[in-house]
């Protein structure tokens, strides 16, 4: 009879996890990781089914998943996603607050404000939603929150300004609501990821001229030479659910190094063009 190795540690055992966002990308590989510590996950979207992912989550127990369908901008919406939890498993112990997205290319002259408004609902008012009424039953388990923010919250993003100010407010919400929760010892972390290789990424790399030329540029503005994947940042997650127990208020940058060193930034056009 062949030797049995020993069983492997489950991180996060018995708990109960919402991840917001989570049929595809980063959504996707941080709600496998969490089934396969051990962890119930409620992952949704605002898709009306996701019955093929749900089958696919059964063999990476032994943990389990359950999706709902939820749009994150209705408040209605994410007060049934955070009932259906808990009339499931009785708790939650943490929330990932993921779903979100990144326009194409959205100049300031192009931008109505109903456009910035609705990327505001989904991808900063839908946070602090489901924050909103996950925090009764995260404070009775002293749980914990996980924001995914966007490196380019910190150092900005070219033509990117409503996106921006979305990731950017992710980012300081996340301090003052760590702040604020400190007294139930509930921990409120984020996320800063820069260039990760996902559905989106590559949807937004379609949009330009040579989507190859957009890629090499993405790789190569990491000082490891490369974009990161889903599964790496479903580790930093699972770290700071399961590990980080003394971090509260922090940014993770999970970016390859995309932040550090002089860079050519130069964006001044010659004088005469300008007035021309």
């Amino acid at each position: 009879m062949a030797a049995c190795g020993p069983e492997p540690v489950l991180r996060y055992q018995n708990k109960v996890v919402i991840v917001t966002g989570g049929t595809k990308g980063i959504g996707e590989a941080v709600l496998k990781l969490f089934v396969k510590n051990g962890a119930s996950v409620v992952f949704c979207s605002k898709e009306k089914s996701a019955s093929d992912l749900e089958n696919e989550l059964r063999e990476y127990g032994p943990g389990s998943a359950i999706y709902v369908s939820c749009d994150v901008r209705k408040e209605n919406e994410i007060k049934r996603l955070i009932e259906i939890t808990v009339n499931a498993f009785g708790q939650i112990d943490c929330l990932v607050n993921n779903a979100g997205w990144h326009p194409p290319e959205q100049k300031i002259d192009d931008t109505s404000a109903e456009d910035f408004h609705d990327l505001l609902n989904l991808n900063l008012v839908g946070y602090f939603l489901a924050a909103k009424y996950a925090l009764p039953h995260l404070r009775k388990t002293q749980g914990n929150i996980i924001n995914i923010s966007s490196l380019v919250g910190i150092i900005g993003q070219k033509h990117a300004i409503p996106y921006v100010a979305t990731k950017g407010a992710i980012t300081a919400m996340t301090k003052a609501m760590a702040i604020d929760e400190s007294q139930y010892n509930v921990r409120v972390n984020s996320i800063s990821p820069g260039n990760i290789w996902t559905p989106l990424w590559e949807e937004l790399s379609s949009h330009v001229a040579d989507p190859e030329a957009m890629i090499l540029g993405g790789k190569n503005a990491q000082l490891l030479g490369r974009m990161g994947t889903a599964e790496e940042c479903a580790k930093a997650v699972l770290y700071l659910a399961a590990d980080a127990t003394f971090c509260t208020g922090i940014d993770l940058l999970l970016t390859g190094g995309a932040e550090l060193n002089y860079g050519s930034k130069n964006q001044q056009k010659p004088r005469s063009s300008i007035y021309n």
